[in-house]
């Protein structure tokens, strides 16, 4: 039991960082960054016996935290009407919370393909080593993810700007 725990401990140490910094780029704001992390690593820990021996835990992991991070978002905007001016709205926030919606809107595995490569830095072999899937197939799931936030957030929506949410 002391051996799984220091073991759960010390990647606890590397991991609760990249959790709550890409919690932070999907939410905004730290306390809900902080707080995304901490239940993404309480869940890693609860499944501890069946995930630390995973080649992938960090894509594991910042999985898990992207989804929750998301959620975050997803009952914000249910409880946030809209602004009826949005020009006082800082524009990273706006485009934050409209990339969560759309983000929300793709097909579970185009949602995590995009979280893991572009929020999270992950390469394609990574992302495809983490989901159990080709890297081709990550490809075609990028693709077909960003016909569909172009389809949401307008035909000017790039690649370039996930970096800014």
């Amino acid at each position: 039991m002391t051996l799984v725990r220091g073991d759960f401990e010390a990647a606890f140490d590397r991991l609760y960082p990249r959790a709550e910094a890409l919690a932070r780029r999907i939410v905004g704001e730290w306390a809900d960054a902080e707080d995304v992390a901490a239940e993404a690593l309480a869940r890693t820990y609860a499944r501890w016996s069946k995930v630390r021996e995973l080649p992938h835990l960090d894509a594991w992991v910042l999985r898990v935290t992207g989804n929750l991070a998301i959620d975050v978002m997803r009952r914000r905007t249910r409880r946030q009407p809209a602004p009826a001016d949005t020009a006082d709205a800082p524009d990273t926030t706006l485009l934050r919370l409209a990339l969560a919606v759309a983000l929300q809107s793709l097909p579970r595995r185009q949602r995590e393909v995009i979280v893991l490569r572009y929020l999270t830095d992950l390469s394609e072999d990574d992302v495809a080593l983490a989901l159990g899937i080709s890297p081709a197939t990550v490809r075609t799931h990028v693709h077909r993810a960003f016909v569909q936030l172009r389809g949401r957030m307008g035909p000017d929506f790039e690649e370039a700007d996930l970096a800014l949410a």
